[in-house]
């Protein structure tokens, strides 16, 4: 993903992740955008929250793999720049997942974190 504004490295969306948004997308007849945004909240002071957008905002950083888009707001930006966002299958269900390196600790669950 690249901010738009610098041209910089932001975050990525793995292969994964893409097809599971594409599918998701698709069924629901929506453009293949994943929006990832952050709240103050959740058990380690901030939360991931996804969802499907309708379009990219004017200030939004965008990735794009295999057609899909990520797209992040500038003020999210600043907590998950250098993330990857993963989508995984395990016992316990399935999840987006989001590798943030800024993290310094987070939830078990993997839905919020601290920096």
């Amino acid at each position: 993903m690249t901010d738009q504004q610098s041209g910089a490295s932001a975050v990525t969306i793995t292969d994964s992740a893409a097809a599971r948004v594409a599918a998701i997308a698709a069924k629901q007849g929506k453009p293949a955008i994943l929006r990832l945004s952050v709240d103050g909240g959740g058990c380690s002071g901030f939360q991931y929250k996804f969802g499907l957008a309708d379009g990219v905002e004017g200030d939004d950083s965008v990735a794009e793999r295999d057609g899909v888009k990520l797209v992040v707001d500038s003020v999210s930006l600043d907590l998950v720049r250098g993330c990857s966002v993963d989508f995984v299958e395990t016992l316990g269900g399935t999840a987006f997942r989001v590798e943030n390196p800024q993290a310094a600790s987070g939830c078990g669950c993997g839905s919020s974190f601290a920096i």
